[in-house]
């Protein structure tokens, strides 16, 4: 029995030996197939770092790829604009020279009158008939004359609105005439009534009125205003004459309009020019009466 026990006990060792020699031989073949195992997880890893799955596309790691779209791509900014340069401003433009037309010193001596006539003008008063004349060779029409001197009696300011006579353009059989000389001319025209023009001056005479072609032309230094204005107060200062007023007046004071039988261009005395006998509201402008 202590044989058979003790050969039990080296079979049963010797079994439990080839069991382990069985284990281990198994465990060395399995150790290479785990490590061809974890190699291929590591490679499929691998692979699904790098393979994006089922659309192929490609997800590696780094900057992604712009993808294209339908719009256009972002414009880059625009410089600043630069800063406009204040342009320079333009010099202003000096104003023209009034063109003084040359006016001749003597004329024929004849005159040429006017072929026009017209309708009288006024409400009230005396009618007189004028002609109007121009001396000969000087480049001045007489009908034209005769047209503006109808609209300076006309005036609604002057001597026919305001009751102190009629006036009509006529040709012939006229009560008084009005005249446009040269200065020689003039002078000499108006010293045949006793008066001294000294080539600058207008008169009235027994005929009618001397006109001084240099101051129809040319106005006068003492008046403000043009010279087609001034032809008004050389109209109605001289027919004031012709209706009567045989004074002349000096200015009423300071800053007030000239009374247009005040001779204005000897000096205004602090008035101002004026050339017309009634002021905007139809009063009569008038002054003191000197010598």
């Amino acid at each position: 029995m202590q044989g058979g026990t003790v050969l039990g006990k080296r079979a049963a060792t010797g079994s439990r030996r080839r069991n382990r020699r069985k284990r281990s031989s198994k465990g060395r073949l399995l150790l290479p197939v785990l490590a061809l195992a974890l190699a291929s997880l590591g490679c499929g890893a691998a692979l699904a770092h790098f393979r994006g799955g089922d659309d192929g596309r490609d997800t590696a790691a780094g900057p992604p790829r712009p993808t294209a779209t339908t719009g256009s791509p972002a414009p880059a900014p625009a410089p600043p604009s630069p800063k406009p340069t204040p342009s320079p401003k333009p010099k202003p433009k000096p104003k023209p020279t009034p063109k003084r037309t040359a006016v001749p010193q003597a004329g024929a001596g004849s005159f040429t009158t006017a072929q026009a006539t017209g309708q009288a003008v006024g409400n009230g008063g005396e009618l007189r008939r004028y002609r109007v004349q121009v001396e000969d060779g000087i480049e001045l029409s007489a009908r034209e004359a005769a047209t503006e001197i109808e609209r300076i009696l006309a005036h609604p300011r002057g001597w026919a609105a305001h009751g102190r006579g009629r006036f009509q353009l006529v040709t012939e059989n006229a009560d008084f005439v009005i005249r446009i000389a040269t200065p020689d001319t003039a002078d000499r025209l108006c010293a045949a009534n006793g008066m001294n023009t000294h080539g600058e001056l207008n008169c009235e005479t027994t005929s009618g009125v001397v006109v001084n072609l240099k101051r129809w032309m040319l106005g006068s230094p003492t008046f403000a205003g043009p010279a087609h204005e001034y032809r008004h107060l050389i109209i109605n200062h001289e027919v004031g004459h012709e209706i009567g007023i045989r004074q002349h007046m000096g200015c009423p004071g300071p800053g007030r309009l000239a009374p247009v039988m005040m001779q204005q261009i000897k000096g205004l005395n602090g008035c101002r020019s004026n050339a017309y006998p009634y002021d905007e509201e139809g009063i009569y402008i008038t002054g003191p009466i000197v010598s």
